[in-house]
């Protein structure tokens, strides 16, 4: 063998196999490494010790220092012979081998494995009982009750204590919503809605939507329901011993499902906002049950609303999530677009506490 051939093959034995790492190799005998190259020094992804610092290109030399949750990059000597420090945090980025379940690293991986990072939120339980996806879960006011909801026709009563199941309830049918309010528990079906007292135990069925109920929402007391058909549903609490809930209207105008609902409840101000998946928003005033704006900025599915103060927070399957404010003349409009893009799954719900 010749000296080039011997210097070809310690160049490719001393690679590591991308298929390996992968996790898909498939070679009985792979020519080149099926294990890490031994490395003399750890890097940080997110780290480009070129990049701009405190506003100026700097062309001198860096070294990273590793600190707790931070990454330091500190220069070793800057034009006027000080040094300078600037904290950074580490942009860690999701490993796309852990989304495809094929991370051969496990905990050892410099990517993130889960969908989020934050200091602030921890996982304290993971809860496995449903089969199919959740469409909807509720946390009984005054109780330690969790309420879940699934396509797979159930709804699971959960103890946040222990974390145990303690009811499972069988629908037969898929489940497509779950609410609460007060000691009712709501549970959107096709076509119905069943209505669960949990202090008299009793049960009631309410008919008139068309389609699987997306979403519903309570304010002013009227129940909300927003049906696969596009048209929303109203029913106001009533004091017949028949049925405590009474029929009070359709709100028409969506051309697709209504699949998020939200209501502001403002001195003079009281509004139900509905997203669809016609891509618009409409805005309803709750007194008359008539829509008196439609919001068309997103060009995806509406697939979240929330109210906080005088802002309205709407996401979408366009990866944006969009802010809208009152203007002087009484309309709605944006007044910040963030851009997300996801890595695997659209923006679906929005929340604040």
């Amino acid at each position: 063998m010749d000296a080039k051939s011997v210097k070809m093959n310690k160049e490719i034995y001393g690679k590591t196999c991308i298929y390996w790492r992968a996790g898909r190799c498939n070679r009985n005998s792979c020519k080149f490494m099926h294990a890490e190259t031994p490395s003399t020094h750890t890097s940080y992804p997110g780290i480009n010790v070129k990049s701009k610092i405190c506003g100026k290109k700097h062309h001198s030399s860096y070294k990273i220092i590793s600190k707790s949750k931070k990454t330091l990059v500190q220069k070793s000597e800057d034009r006027d012979g000080t040094n300078v420090v600037v904290s950074k945090k580490s942009s860690r980025t999701i490993c796309k081998y852990w989304t495809n379940n094929r991370c051969l690293y496990g905990e050892q991986c410099i990517n993130l494995h889960s969908w989020f990072q934050s200091d602030a939120l921890f996982t304290i339980a993971e809860l496995h009982q449903h089969k199919k996806d959740i469409t909807g879960i509720t946390l009984l006011a005054g109780t330690n009750k969790l309420y879940s909801a699934s396509t797979d026709g159930t709804v699971r009563i959960w103890d946040c204590h222990t974390g145990q199941s303690l009811k499972v309830i069988n629908f037969g049918t898929e489940v497509n919503s779950l609410i609460s309010e007060g000691p009712w528990i709501f549970v959107g079906l096709k076509n119905a809605i069943k209505a669960f007292n949990t202090k008299t135990n009793l049960e009631y069925t309410l008919d008139g939507p068309k389609g699987r109920i997306l979403h519903m929402a309570v304010g002013n007391d009227i129940l909300f329901a927003g049906a696969e058909d596009g048209v929303i549903t109203a029913w106001r609490e009533s004091s017949e011993t028949k049925s405590p809930f009474e029929l009070v209207g359709s709100l028409i105008g969506h051309t697709e499902s209504v699949v998020c609902l939200i209501v502001s409840l403002n001195v003079g101000w009281n509004m139900l906002y509905s997203g669809s998946m016609d891509q618009s928003i409409k805005v309803w005033n709750i007194d008359t049950l008539q829509c008196t704006m439609t919001l068309n900025e997103h060009t995806g599915v509406v697939t979240s609303l929330l109210c906080w103060e005088k802002y309205l927070f709407s996401s979408s399957s366009d990866d944006t999530i969009k802010i809208w404010a009152m203007t002087e003349v009484g309309t709605l409009a944006v007044v910040y677009t963030h851009n997300e893009q996801s890595v695997r799954y659209p923006i679906i719900w929005l929340y604040f506490s």
